[in-house]
């Protein structure tokens, strides 16, 4: 192969991973500064790219340039800029989820794959209380703020309040990509011993409290029970527009990471969730093709509770609702 030829593929694959509505030409000369004219060259092959530029293109575009050299390497490139506090806010956290979501529903095809092992954020966003508390959560005992320190939850804080609308345009986005979610009956325990952590320590400004929690609770899994039987994308029981599909598996072995893999036109991103609330993304084909054939065989040995198996699907949110009985009747 020439190398020509080889730069040529490159800047196929980076045309690969633009938005639809983006031009890699535009993309490329801005990125390089340099004119249309120069880039088009670049791209066609007929003015080689130096590696000073090479190394912009791979760091913007986040590419391993293992393929590009033709090197066999157990290397794996993942992006994530290492989030430590006080450098990371909620705002900044909340800013960076908005980022991602905005980048894949850019994309004309595009479907998530979600293996959970706990409830997704974007059902907790749907239900302010919910939302409020797991704020709450996340800066005292996540993300350590000083403020919180000695501090009691307390619903309807205003901090609470401006963030509500940066998470409702999360909910709304996470509700345009045609979803597929792998879940356990363990996927509702981490939010629920959260609830049971902050009653036993006293955290809540009043006892009523926790038991509110828990009813809102069991409100958003009526909810994603409906979502399932109708199998498609709803918010609180009211489908978006257009409807788009939803699935529901059940595992009854496995216990899911938060594992994220998304399908944006021909190519793939997997998102491995570290740290609790943090992400690290690659495109790296070679892993992204075994995640995928991961999460089939998982689905492949799961139960399908969207859209049919009725029966499956009420013992699952039964059991569901059970364990939230139980916290409840115990107040």
């Amino acid at each position: 192969m020439t190398p020509a030829t080889t730069q040529s593929q490159f800047f196929q694959q980076l045309k690969g991973l633009m938005p639809p509505h983006k031009a890699l030409v535009d993309e490329v000369a801005d990125l390089l500064g340099i004119s249309n004219d120069s880039a088009y060259r670049r791209i066609r092959g007929e003015k080689p790219i130096d590696l000073g530029e090479l190394q912009q293109l791979a760091a913007h575009f986040k590419v391993s340039l293992d393929s590009l050299l033709n090197l066999s390497s157990d290397a794996l490139l993942f992006t994530g800029r290492p989030q430590v506090h006080p450098a990371i806010t909620l705002e900044s956290w909340l800013t960076n989820m908005l980022g991602q979501l905005q980048l894949m529903n850019s994309f004309g095809q595009r479907h998530l794959y979600y293996l959970l092992k706990d409830i997704p954020p974007f059902y907790h966003f749907q239900i302010p209380e919910l939302a409020e508390f797991k704020m709450f959560f996340w800066m005292k005992s996540i993300l350590h703020y000083d403020s919180l320190k000695g501090v009691r939850f307390r619903f309807g804080e205003p901090y609470y309040q401006d963030c509500h609308p940066i998470c409702q345009r999360i909910v709304a986005l996470y509700n345009q990509m045609p979803t597929t979610e792998i879940w356990n009956v363990e996927s509702l325990n981490s939010t629920l011993r959260q609830i049971d952590f902050y009653r036993e320590a006293g955290s809540f400004a009043t006892p009523s409290d926790a038991r509110l929690l828990y009813e809102k609770v069991e409100e958003l899994i009526g909810a994603i029970e409906y979502q399932a039987e109708v199998g498609v994308k709803c918010v609180l029981r009211q489908p978006g527009s257009p409807a788009l599909p939803y699935r529901l598996f059940v595992n009854e072995l496995i216990l899911g990471d938060n594992t994220l893999l998304v399908e944006l036109d021909n190519n793939r991103l997997t998102y491995l969730n570290h740290s609790v609330l943090h992400f690290l993304g690659t495109r790296d084909e070679r892993f992204n093709d075994f995640m995928f054939a991961n999460l089939d065989n998982l689905m492949k040995k799961s139960t399908l509770i969207s859209g049919v198996g009725e029966k499956e699907r009420n013992q699952f949110f039964n059991a569901l609702r059970r364990n939230i009985h139980q916290r409840t009747q115990a107040l």
